[in-house]
């Protein structure tokens, strides 16, 4: 018996382990493989006074140890992860599979990408933390106190039954937002009933929703019960008149113009029709119906159910995964023909816009004499999916970031975007990431599509547009009046130059952008210190203040 105590003694042995697998194992079972095991009767167990010697049973011991950290090392498989690190392997295998099937073949859908979080925090590196940054927001909040005049006033307009006015807005989705907006103000200028807008339908896209299909208009309705009364058609006492059209406003016109010309006409005729509202109101208005815009544009405009539920999903299986960020690329072949440049792709396409700005010269937005280059350095033109890839680099966005891209399909297709699929693999557009029959209730509804590209938009840690627009614009005041969320806009004037400096070494250039860029996040910025500033873009003072004195 004493031998057997001392069978490890004589002859000991060196097994190479993995690390992996020692790291998995806990404290007692390292120990249980490092001392030796006690004295046990032979007769009543199996491992007894001859298993020390057999190195087969060291060696299934082992094995067991092993295949259980193993399993511990890979319980967390990629095929279980709703963004897969590697998006192109799927795609080599199944070229036509989407984001959408490949969680559907798990099974979960909607609660799985969620439960998926683990709420662990991220290991960032100090240059990927700072790119999620958000700015100081300086502790501005929304305060929209409307004076004691405005609200006497307002007991007196909501009560009115003689006065009713009827608008017609045009363009895209967030064109008519700001139609709308000016529509509330200037019914409220003129002490009138606002029939529900009619929504013009667009000779690009053939949209023909209404109102009702693209916002909540109850909620409309409700927000704005004391600023102006909201009917969802004229009564039956106007129908039968004929309205006061007025076709052609004069752009940025004062409440005292809007008096002048519009208020003897729609008390004589009860009702007045207007179209073609785009920037007919100042920019600078009292500071009681400035808040009014806010008021429209933050609080009473919001989604229908159907929209709101279906863009903040698809924000969500965004969010599982951690922060992302979200692109307005205005990459169309239609904003390449308007802006008067061009893509860079090649000179095919080149030639194509060519051909069509000189086919309709009439689309070409403004300032018409100036070239392709003189209004690429000047800051004029979209940037490409190069140029944005670029930046986002510089300005430190990880390789691993999640990126959401808005915007319609650009020239050139998946080409378009090499640029940016190759340095950013997780790219996702709301095709990507809807499922299988989600979309179809909105198919060939642009303003639906656009809708919920706004909605993903605005949710997103970081928002960066590639050119200037409507939705940059609306999202820019959205993101400012909701705490003044990260927003990047791109100094493409000061540097593009930097762009075709192709001897600059790559820190020197990151770190000038850098610095081109640090007061272009998204701080609290006040409207009044560049004229002809829009409240709904700028909330800052009118809309929202804080508890310090502000110069």
């Amino acid at each position: 018996m004493a031998k057997s105590k001392n069978c490890n003694a004589k002859k000991q042995s060196y097994i190479s382990v993995p690390s992996q697998i020692i790291n998995s194992l806990s404290s007692s079972s390292l120990q249980s493989l490092l001392v030796s095991p006690k004295k046990k009767n032979s007769n009543r167990f199996f491992f007894g006074y001859n298993s020390c010697r057999s190195p087969r049973v060291w060696l299934f011991a082992l094995f067991l140890f092993g295949l259980v950290g193993m399993l511990r090392l890979g319980w967390n498989v990629d095929t279980l992860i709703p963004f897969s690190p590697y998006p192109c392997l799927q795609s080599q295998s199944k070229p036509h599979q989407s984001f959408a099937s490949n969680i559907d073949q798990v099974g979960k859908k909607d609660d799985f990408l969620i439960a998926n979080n683990s709420g662990q925090p991220s290991h960032h590196s100090h240059s990927e933390s700072e790119f999620w940054k958000q700015p100081d927001g300086m502790g501005y909040r929304p305060c929209l106190a409307f004076s004691a005049e405005y609200r006497r006033a307002g007991e007196a307009i909501v009560k009115n039954r003689s006065k009713y006015l009827l608008v017609v807005v045009s363009g895209g989705i967030n064109q008519q937002r700001n139609q709308i907006v000016d529509a509330v103000v200037i019914a409220r200028i003129l002490g009138a009933a606002l029939v529900v807008p009619i929504l013009q339908v667009n000779v690009i896209w053939g949209d023909e929703s209404e109102f009702s299909d693209i916002f909540d208009f109850a909620h409309f309705k409700r927000v704005l019960a004391n600023d102006v009364r909201i009917l969802s058609s004229l009564p039956s006492t106007h129908i039968m008149t004929r309205p006061v059209e007025e076709k052609r406003t004069p752009l940025h016109v004062s409440p005292q113009w809007i008096r002048a010309r519009y208020l003897k006409r729609i008390n004589r005729e009860g009702v007045l029709l207007l179209r073609g509202l785009d920037s007919r109101l100042s920019k600078d208005l009292p500071p009681d119906l400035q808040k009014l815009r806010c008021k429209v544009a933050f609080q009473a405009l919001r989604f229908a159910p159907p929209i709101l539920e279906l863009g903040n999903k698809l924000a969500q299986r965004m969010q599982s995964k951690g922060p992302y960020l979200a692109l307005h690329l205005r990459m169309e072949k239609d904003v390449w023909v308007r802006t008067g440049c061009l893509p860079g792709l090649s000179k095919e396409y080149d030639e194509m816009i060519h051909n069509e700005r000189r086919r309709r010269p009439e689309l070409l937005t403004a300032r018409s004499n100036m070239t392709y280059h003189e209004r690429k350095l000047a800051g004029l033109c979209p940037l490409n999916a190069f140029e944005v890839t670029r930046l986002l680099k510089a300005l430190g966005a990880p390789r691993s970031a999640k990126i959401y891209w808005a915007g319609g399909q650009p020239l050139g297709g998946k080409e378009a975007l090499s640029p940016l699929t190759r340095e950013f693999p997780h790219f996702y557009n709301k095709e990507d990431l809807a499922f299988p029959g989600e979309l179809e209730p909105f198919a060939n509804k642009a303003s639906f599509m656009a809708a919920i590209d706004y909605i993903v938009s605005q949710k997103s840690d970081v928002f960066m547009p590639s050119h200037g627009g409507n939705m940059g614009h609306a999202i820019q005041g959205q993101r400012a009046y909701a705490g003044h969320k990260k927003y990047i806009t791109p100094n493409k004037r000061h540097m593009l130059p930097y762009f075709l400096n192709s001897s600059l070494p790559e820190a020197e250039f990151s770190r000038i952008i850098k610095e081109l860029h640090h007061e272009s996040l998204g701080q609290p910025e006040l409207r009044a210190s560049k004229a002809g500033r829009d409240v709904t873009k700028y909330p800052v003072p009118e809309c929202m203040c804080n508890n310090v004195h502000t110069r």
